[in-house]
């Protein structure tokens, strides 16, 4: 489903701020509803954890807009691309934040992905590096959430984080289209297919498939999860192929670059359990 999210980019047609604005409202309705059902309690336990998670939200409402933007300007396929440098960041960004030590090996691979991004562009089009441009900001701000959210789970239950940022997301969204003047009613304007895959898109693709990961992290574990989610890149692809013909506006480079990327990621996966496995060996 996350891998699908790419390809509703270029299905949707409906420009990226509007998407964004559509997901984070119906993804806030439906787990909003959700926990209703369950009874679960949404309380926050200070207004400090309130502010935090009003900064995450606008974070992530801003990495699905430049990820969006990426897309509509090049293609799905490098839009996800570049999230995949999503970990180079993570590398500098948790010992800041979650205080662990430096790993120089997720460094190094970090590095080797900016290797295959530069690969994949080098023969670029001027619109192609403004979506390259969009892609790896949209990563960055996907390593920030990711990290930042890793903290909050620490004291708050991930429904109510998710809730509250959705919730977050569609409020700064508004509050940017009411100065703007495009608050209004034209933004319910669109076809019976957009309208569709909008639903798909905040109800199952966001709403559902976080819900759901948690399930699935109880029976697998993280690791399992994990790696799976590190292989999006790979879905989105080949969805692409098969569903928007992408292949048709992709050369060798891109595949080769690609596969780069997508290798150092599994890499990392593999690693990341091997320490994991190596520290509770010891322990024990």
């Amino acid at each position: 489903m996350w891998g699908f999210t790419g390809i509703l980019g270029k299905l949707i047609a409906l420009d990226a701020f509007i998407i964004v604005w559509h997901r984070v409202l119906i993804a806030f309705i439906a787990l909003g509803l959700f926990l209703l059902f369950r009874k679960k309690s949404i309380r926050i336990s200070n207004w400090q954890s309130g502010l935090k998670l009003i900064g995450v939200g606008i974070i992530v409402t801003l990495h699905w807009i430049t990820f969006y933007k990426s897309i509509q300007l090049s293609t799905a396929s490098l839009g996800i691309l570049c999230l995949s440098t999503t970990t180079l960041h993570v590398t500098w960004l948790e010992p800041f934040v979650m205080k662990r030590p430096f790993q120089v090996s997720e460094f190094l691979l970090g590095f080797i992905v900016i290797f295959g991004i530069y690969f994949v562009s080098s023969d670029f089009q001027p619109h192609e590096y403004e979506a390259l441009g969009y892609g790896l900001i949209s990563a960055l701000c996907a390593a920030l959430f990711s990290v930042f959210n890793a903290k909050l789970a620490q004291e708050i239950p991930t429904p109510t984080i998710t809730l509250y940022e959705m919730g977050t997301g569609f409020i700064f969204l508004s509050i940017i289209l009411l100065f703007q003047g495009k608050l209004t009613s034209d933004l319910f304007i669109m076809t019976t297919s957009d309208f569709l895959w909008l639903l798909f898109l905040g109800i199952l693709c966001t709403s559902f498939a976080f819900l759901i990961t948690i399930e699935i992290v109880k029976v697998l574990g993280a690791f399992t999860v994990s790696l799976s989610i590190n292989l999006e890149p790979i879905y989105t692809i080949l969805l692409a192929i098969f569903i928007l013909q992408e292949h048709t506006l992709l050369n060798n480079r891109f595949y080769i670059g690609a596969t780069l990327i997508i290798l150092v990621v599994i890499a990392n996966g593999w690693m990341k359990n091997y320490q994991r496995r190596s520290k509770l060996k010891n322990l024990s």
